[in-house]
């Protein structure tokens, strides 16, 4: 049984099984003479009878009325906290992923060289407070929703249409992404929003360990599964890696085991290689 969750145990039937039980057993025993007496004994029987049982209707659609409130009270609760928990893993990859698109910026402005370097410093700059400026506010806004009470409105899930997107900016940040994405037909919402999860927690891998450098990613379907193959080439030149603390990936693969699928991370010859299985059978 899930923690919390309110229960119903209605006795009141077994109560008033009980009364009923008892008022026959008195009658059956008792010797009621005259015959008048005998047929008031047994209208008051059917009146106490009667009253039971219309006791027993009425308490019993109150207690099952208050249940329900309970219970929908309950299952809101669980459902806010499940919100909450989304938006702090949200929140995650959305520093993650600003915080990497500066790191390479800044380090790619930093060691521009030649005539162009003023101009690449000037654009690298205005990405660093563009970013920024972004990161911040999405970052107050997530704040807000988490020290709201009760449920508030939120942007858009990300889908398959957002991928292209993504990649684009993690190409004008300074990696050089590749996107193939196959023609996957009707994927569920769950499993696009954690495609995306996947893609951005891999681009943000990369920002952070490898720098400027070549990424490709496939989006495909296999069987009654969706998979998505993240490869970089790794570091190039001097680059020097800005390891995290290891969070982002473990809670991404506890967010596709949710759905069932699997998530492998490893590095792979001079790069980094991640593949994500997530089954989506009820669209395959």
């Amino acid at each position: 049984m899930e923690a919390g969750r309110p229960t119903w145990r209605p006795r009141t039937w077994a109560v008033a099984a009980a009364i009923l039980l008892v008022l026959a057993f008195v009658l059956s025993v008792m010797g009621v003479d005259p015959p008048g007496a005998a047929r008031a004994a047994t209208l008051s029987a059917i009146g106490i009878a009667f009253t039971v049982l219309c006791w027993a209707l009425v308490r019993t659609r109150s207690q099952r009325r208050q249940y329900e409130e309970d219970l929908a009270a309950w299952a809101t609760e669980r459902a806010t906290q499940a919100e909450r928990l989304r938006i702090a893993s949200d929140l995650h990859d959305l520093v993650s992923h600003g915080l990497g698109i500066i790191t390479v910026r800044a380090a790619v402005a930093r060691t521009m060289a030649g005539p162009a370097a003023e101009t690449e410093r000037a654009s690298a700059l205005a990405d660093v407070e563009r970013v920024s400026r972004e990161t911040t506010i999405e970052l107050r806004r997530m704040l807000t929703v988490l020290h709201e009470p009760g449920a508030a409105s939120l942007h858009p899930a990300d889908s398959l249409s957002d991928l292209p997107a993504i990649a684009q900016e993690a190409d004008a940040a300074g990696l050089r992404v590749t996107l193939d994405l196959d023609d996957l037909g009707e994927v569920s919402p769950g499993v696009q929003l954690t495609i995306c999860a996947v893609v951005r927690e891999a681009l943000n891998n990369t920002f952070r360990h490898a720098g400027p450098t070549p990424v490709r990613i496939r989006v495909g379907r296999d069987a009654e599964s969706i998979v998505v193959d993240v490869r970089d080439a790794g570091p190039q030149g001097t680059w020097r890696s800005h390891p995290g603390a290891g969070h982002g990936l473990d809670g991404l693969r506890k967010r596709v085991e949710i759905l069932g699928g699997t998530l492998r991370a490893k590095p792979e010859e001079h790069g980094f290689h991640l593949v994500a299985r997530i089954p989506d059978t009820d669209h395959a």
